[in-house]
């Protein structure tokens, strides 16, 4: 039987998709190659990209081909396309056509001026285009009803989640946390130096290639090059893109933040190119998304077993670890100490980088904070939380892209992430009773067939907590985080 309105529905919804992801290549290229003088012009293509694309999801054309479709005999995706279609519809037509080609403006200039003042190393230089982005992200709230106005941000990110859900469970955390960290405190001491040598850019690029080639991230369908802050882009399942930076006297700069864009990268790669532009045809949450990256980064490339297979490749290419060995560079790479840039924290103090930026966007949005403040917001914060202090701006409240992209919500999911990575790589090992005999072999390909078939291929056909429920069999549970945690570090600390 053919279903009219749903080919209808399925047309108009790869044309936004279209609009979407040329607009995303014109972003790729204003954070990688474009010249600082298309800054004016490139702010006006991408916002009237932004705008005929909302047009497009919010028509009446489209609202009546999803309640035709509704009506014909569906298969259980195509019912959840249309459902999921339904649900983005309601939410488009609650914001305005003006103000979508304002904010995207906005988006362009606030990431400019973020750039400026990161180059210049002066908050102020940022302030007044942040103060603009803030009120339009408030603006925005208002749009949709929600009891704190936070929750309308999250919901773009973690649909459904909320204050309320947020605030125990990051209290939680940091209780759990806490005992953790003073344990390791009160151990033995890490030796991280090794680190902190000169490592040529050229060799660590290389060598960071090879472990993305290897883990399965299809450089045919996508490529890496640098940026100011990383991030992984994607036009289709058979282009994503992903950045790094690098830094000679830090060798854990570029490696683990090409790993962790790498899980993105995989996640998007591995979504079905079928449905492109259908919601099946995107990712769950960035929850969910975050947990690929998290789960690569962590629970993988700083795990010893994948280092029995390439820390004698890592001695070969990159000069400077002929004399360390693997059980000295293991220790070294999960070393725990307060830090103040969250993108090369270690993954026990990482919640409380995110705890920070989850409390001032909050304030920021809910007007207890004010812009002019947030300098010293951020270092009160960073010195009771980490007992640590930003010497500068660059290093301390500038050091993140997300606000001058307009991205208040985001942070949380990174720990949402974290805690759905331990959960689902705990799974992951039941699955598959060889995996770590496998890592220690340098065999990743099972892993990722599992992340494909258990994560990837669904797309947005499940909620977060509906797919960790098929995955896994219950809800998140911070549970799974802390057996890690405690198992791992207890071995690396010796308490």
């Amino acid at each position: 039987m053919i279903k009219m309105s749903y080919s209808l529905l399925e047309k108009q919804l790869k044309e936004i998709a279209d609009l979407q992801y040329a607009s995303a290549v014109l972003n790729w290229d204003q954070e990688t190659y474009m010249p600082i003088k298309s800054n004016a012009s490139r702010s006006r293509q991408i916002a009237t990209l932004a705008t005929l694309a909302h047009q497009k999801a919010c028509s009446s054309e489209l609202k009546n081909s999803i309640d035709a479709a509704l009506q014909e005999d569906l298969n259980e995706e195509q019912k959840a396309n249309v459902l999921i279609a339904l649900k983005d519809y309601n939410k488009a037509v609650l914001l305005p056509k003006d103000f979508v080609n304002r904010l995207s403006m906005q988006t362009s200039k606030t990431y400019h001026s973020w750039v400026a003042a990161r180059k210049q190393n002066e908050v102020s230089i940022f302030l007044p285009d942040l103060s603009e982005m803030i009120a339009l992200k408030k603006e925005q709230a208002s749009f949709f009803e929600a009891v704190h106005p936070y929750d309308a941000l999250l919901d773009e990110y973690e649909p459904g989640a909320t204050v309320a859900q947020l605030d125990p469970l990051f209290s939680s955390l940091k209780q759990q946390l806490t005992p953790l960290l003073q344990a390791i405190q009160n151990a033995n001491t890490v030796d991280n130096q090794v680190l902190h040598q000169f490592y040529d850019k050229q060799q660590q690029w290389d060598f960071s290639i090879d472990v993305l080639q290897h883990i399965g991230y299809d450089f045919e369908a996508g490529r890496q090059d640098y940026a100011e802050h990383p991030f992984t882009t994607s036009f289709s399942a058979q282009d994503v893109r992903i950045t790094t930076r690098v830094d000679e006297h830090d060798f854990s700069n570029l490696l683990w933040s090409s790993i962790h864009e790498a899980g993105h990268a995989l996640y998007e790669q591995g979504i079905r190119d079928d449905m492109y532009g259908m919601p099946i045809g995107s990712a769950c949450s960035l929850s969910i998304h975050e947990s690929q990256s998290r789960i690569w980064e962590n629970n993988i490339g700083r795990g010893k077993l994948f280092w029995k297979y390439w820390y004698p490749k890592l001695q070969q290419q990159v000069n400077g670890f002929k004399t360390t060995s693997l059980e000295q560079f293991y220790a070294a790479i999960n070393k725990v100490v307060p830090s103040l840039i969250r993108t090369e924290a270690d993954e026990l103090t990482y919640h409380f980088h995110v705890m920070i930026r989850y409390e001032i966007e909050k304030g920021l949005i809910d007007g207890s904070i004010q812009v002019k403040d947030i300098k010293q917001i951020w270092n009160d914060y960073y010195q009771n939380y980490l007992g640590i202090h930003a010497q500068d701006d660059r290093d301390g409240v500038l050091q993140d892209i997300h606000w001058s992209h307009g991205s208040f919500g985001y942070f949380p999911t990174y720990s949402l992430g974290s805690l759905y990575a331990a959960q689902f790589y705990t799974f992951a090992k039941q699955a598959i009773p060889d995996l770590e005999r496998n890592l220690e072999l340098g065999h990743t390909k099972e892993f990722l067939k599992w992340l494909r078939t258990s994560i990837h291929t669904f797309g947005r056909r499940y909620t977060s907590d509906e797919l960790c429920k098929l995955v896994t069999g219950t809800s998140l549970d911070t549970k799974y985080f802390f057996d890690y945690a405690n198992k791992k570090y207890k071995e690396i600390y010796k308490f």
